[in-house]
């Protein structure tokens, strides 16, 4: 039976008045890949077109689930709508559901619908439950609720602002408007972080396999089953975890953990020992936030205690991961609520998850990552101090900030999870927040350390890059709304008053900013009207990038050698390096005078004082300094060789054809350098740990000697000990490996048509991957009505309106679902059971032969570089089909040109089988029953 959305329940009595529960009268909207639902308030159901669809819904303002994907999916722009989700973030803050009317339903306990009818019925019920549960909390949390409610309402015309409010019984009088702008100041209820005295260095007792063979099985419990494979690792592992016996040479491991070896719990088991016994912190470092949540998850086991595992684990990530105080106090107190309606929902919605967060991350924590696709990225992620404006211990926050108390609970943490971005900046700059660097790493993950190393270590001279500093340094001009938007002066003048030198050298540093790209710089140089030097430059790197590429009204990215410069080129970046130097000069000068200072007022200087002349310092080398030195010493090149160990190119980056930005790159040749150096060599011991990190080339030693190469450990003085273990699972019986030899692969249609029946043939649970984005929508477009009408649902990356880590955990969360998505997605696949039973790839992964990867393949071996990258990738997608012992699945490829030398990207043992598609589909069927 339909449930009438204009009934009215009656909870118990709540706060004042009778609570009513309200559901606002707008019809119910869900929409499948080719047809959409429409449920009336007086409960007729209407079968409509998308197109129809479309119509009513900017007529209507409908209840749905997550506007901006049915808006995507409808093909129309945003309409005003009462989404569901903004409902379920509102009374459920920081807690996750699959953002769907399905994913819904399972958050409040309902029967999953398996329709579309059903779907829209089961919203209606959605929000009953939901408002039952503010008619039913906790009289403190209904005072929350109802002022932050009301002031949704007033400010930004929220449409559940009535329903929350008779829910709580709200009748007559608003809430004060005191009580309305207490309940947005969530900062004044979040509790100070205190500090400690700094920790000693950590000791240097040595662990033994015993000792981590025996904390593995604490972990695992006695119940658990013997795996012989993962205390083979434990033991392997504890060798990076032993005391150097000479600076600079530290005791790395490299160990290759097959899938199911449980190398997880195969590592924190030493890792806590020799913590526990050297009273210091190991830090473990991951590439994707599935692996962080996951050791999150798996170091309960090691304390069970939520109080005592805040105090010993920290997960530590960039300051631009974590809601800045500051940031939301200036937009809610600055003329966004003003000026923009959504804005003001927007800021209660976080201002509730705020309150509620465990840590204050919203990159990979508790924060929904839908709730940036409904709300916009500048009410959401923009909210963190993404520009380095931190103001550090003159914030009126400082002692409530989310920063600040990771960077403080890191630093008295015996494990600290991070990301390999972060473990390598602070190598780089001596340290960001913390006050002694690691001695102790674990990467895992660790086939990701070369890429994680190149983004880390490369130098950008581009529009975008530049005219950050300038923002950096004189602050976003024409911005009066937020106090750190104005700039270096704001957030220095105070320290630097009574140092001459230092004022001196701070105005003559923004006087010469003025170089740097102002707004609006990228309309100017496409008009050919550049201003200043360093636009004069951009604008020439742009004309030599249109004048050397084969096409340049290609919808993709542009690049050419910086080579052969066009006339007036040099001449231009000799211009800049010189204006560049101007700023560097008197930056450099400010920091010498703050470190003076500091030197001759040790006595004088209180702790807060001393914090913020100390960060200053560091900003102003890591923000300012360094790049500006790269900057010089790439422009200098130009007119000379480009030092060998590194290679430079001009390029113009495009979104659908459109520029976006312009400038010169420099990357290392080999990123392992610097990575070796800065982060590995200092450290006593390292573990580099992943399921794929030798290559498959069939020869041992060449397979080991490209992991050494992959991961630094080639750079080191003592060579690194090496472990693999195999996995445990039976591969041979549980997978299956296809190669379809009769399919085109530039004929798109056939290459859909492939797609279509072998994922009709699993009946779902596929993930297909693709090497471009003009692929993966052309095959999009051709097999969504097959999938709508066989009743599977279909999701694809750069097609629905939601960012690639939510596709994930709704193509987990459904069983037979399939997911489309790029060949970079599939690291972010981390899907056990029957949702990920087939894999189909639409050819074979090769490098993009760019200046870069030709650079790099000439240093590294030729064509073997290229077939090492291929079998990598092959190997670790591969790897996304069995992620349990019970597990089973078949990998695709529809790349008929499949050289039989990347075959040993596959399990030994496993059959590679080379078949028509009519023979692919009977297999698949078959197999997976």
């Amino acid at each position: 039976m339909t449930p009438d959305p204009a009934a009215t329940d009656a909870p118990p009595p709540a706060g004042q008045g009778q609570p009513r529960l309200h559901i606002p009268p707008s019809p119910v909207l869900v929409a499948g890949l080719r047809r959409a639902v429409m449920l009336t308030p007086d409960g007729e159901i209407a079968d409509l077109t998308l197109a129809q669809a479309a119509q009513r819904a900017k007529r209507e303002r409908p209840i749905l689930a997550h506007g901006p994907a049915l808006a995507t999916r409808l093909k129309t722009d945003l309409f005003p709508c009462f989404d569901v989700l903004e409902l379920f973030a509102f009374i459920r803050p920081a807690t996750f559901c699959l953002p769907t009317g399905r994913g819904l339903a399972d958050a409040v306990g309902l029967e999953r619908p398996d329709t579309l009818e059903a779907e829209a019925a089961a919203l209606i019920e959605v929000i009953r439950r939901l408002l039952r549960e503010v008619a039913t909390a906790h009289p403190r949390e209904q005072g929350a609720m109802r002022d932050l409610s009301w002031g949704m309402g007033q400010s930004g015309s929220w449409g559940w602002s009535a329903s929350v409010l008779a829910a709580l019984g709200v009748h007559g009088d608003a809430p004060h408007r005191a009580n309305v702008a207490a309940g947005l100041r969530v900062w004044e209820r979040l509790p100070e972080t205190s500090e400690h005295a700094p920790e000693p260095p950590s000791g240097n007792k040595p662990i033994t396999p015993e000792q981590a063979r025996e904390r593995l099985a604490a972990l695992k419990g006695s119940a658990a089953e013997d795996r012989p494979q993962q205390a083979d690792y434990a033991t392997a592992a504890t060798d990076a975890f032993q005391p150097r016996d000479a600076e600079n040479a530290p005791r790395v491991v490299l160990a290759e953990a097959g899938t199911g070896v449980g190398k997880t719990l195969g590592y924190i088991a030493p890792a806590s020992v020799w913590a526990e016994e050297n009273e210091g912190a190991v830090w473990i470092a991951t590439y994707t936030r599935n692996l962080q949540r996951q050791l999150d998850a798996e170091l309960d086991r090691l304390h069970p205690d939520r109080a005592e595992k805040s105090v010993k684990v920290v997960v530590r990530k960039g300051r631009e991961n974590y809601l800045c105080l500051l940031n939301l106090e200036e937009s809610i107190t600055g003329a966004t609520m003003q000026r923009n309606p959504r804005g003001a929902i927007a800021l209660g919605l976080m201002a509730r998850w705020a309150l509620a967060t465990r840590d204050g991350d919203m990159v990979g924590g508790d924060f929904p990552g839908w709730l940036v696709d409904i709300l916009g990225r500048n009410q959401t992620l923009g909210l963190a101090d993404r520009r380095g404006e931190c103001v550090f211990s003159a914030c009126a926050h400082y002692d409530k900030c989310f920063i600040e108390r990771a960077v403080r609970r890191a630093r008295r943490a015996r494990i600290v999870v991070a990301n390999h971005a972060l473990v390598m900046v602070q190598a780089a700059l001596g340290g960001l927040d913390e006050r002694l660097m690691p001695t102790r790493y674990v990467f895992d993950e660790g086939h990701h350390v070369f890429d994680a190393a190149d983004s880390a270590f490369s130098a950008h001279l581009t529009g975008m890059e530049t005219a950050e500093l300038r923002r950096w340094l004189l602050g976003a001009e024409g911005d009066t709304t937020r106090s750190r938007a104005r700039g270096l002066k704001r957030r220095a003048e105070d320290l630097v008053a009574d140092v001459e030198a230092a004022a001196e050298a701070l105005t003559e540093a923004l006087h010469a900013a003025r170089v740097l790209p102002g707004p609006s710089w990228g309309m100017r140089i496409a008009d050919g009207e550049p201003h200043g030097q360093a636009e004069k430059f951009l604008a020439l790197v742009r004309d030599q990038v249109y004048a050397r590429v084969p096409d340049s009204r290609s919808p993709y990215s542009l690049e050419t050698e910086a080579t052969a410069p066009i006339p007036g080129l040099l001449e231009a970046a000799v211009a800049l390096a010189e204006r560049l130097e101007r700023v560097e000069r008197p930056l450099k000068a400010l920091a010498k005078a703050l470190e003076t200072r500091l030197d001759d007022e040790a006595a004088e200087l209180d702790a807060a004082q001393r914090l913020r002349m100390e960060s200053l310092i560091k900003s102003l080398e890591r923000r300012a300094i360094m790049p500006l030195t790269a900057w010089r010493n790439m422009l200098g090149s130009l007119s000379e060789d480009t030092p060998e160990l590194f290679v430079d190119w001009f390029a113009v980056e495009r979104i659908d054809g459109r520029d976006i930005d312009v400038g010169m790159h420099r990357h290392w040749i080999d990123p392992t350098v610097p990575f070796a150096k800065a982060v590995i060599e200092p450290a006593h011991g390292a573990l580099i740990t992943s399921a794929t990190l030798r290559d498959g080339s069939g020869d041992v030693e060449a397979d080991w000697t490209a992991a050494e190469r992959r991961t630094g450990a080639a750079h080191l003085a003592v060579p690194a000990a090496r472990a693999a273990v195999p996995s445990p699972f039976d591969y041979a019986a549980r997978t299956r490996v296809l190669v379809v030899t009769d399919v085109r692969k530039d004929d798109m249609m056939r290459v859909a048509s492939a797609y279509r029946e072998l994922f009709l043939a699993a009946k779902g649970g596929a993930l297909g991957l693709f090497t471009a984005i003009s692929r993966l929508r052309a095959v999009h477009e051709r097999i969504a009505q097959a999938m709508d009408e066989a009743s599977i649902p279909l999701h694809a990356q750069h097609v629905d309106g939601m960012d690639p880590a939510t596709l994930v955990e709704i193509f987990r969360g459904e069983e037979n679902a399939c997911l489309l998505g790029t060949d970079a997605m599939r690291d972010g696949v981390d899907v056990p059971g029957r949702s990920l039973r087939l894999l189909v790839f639409d050819r074979v992964p090769w490098p993009r032969p760019d200046i870069l990867h030709r650079a790099r393949k000439a240093h590294f071996g030729g064509r073997a570089y290229d077939d090492m990258i291929a079998r990598l990738r092959l190997k670790q997608a591969f790897g996304r089909l069995v992620r349990r012992a019970d597990d089973a699945g078949v990998f695709v490829l529809l790349d008929p040109m499949m050289p039989s030398r990347l075959l040993g990207a596959f399990p030994e043992g496993v059959d590679v089988r080379r078949v028509g598609l009519a023979d692919a589909v009977k297999e698949v069927r078959g197999f997976l029953g």
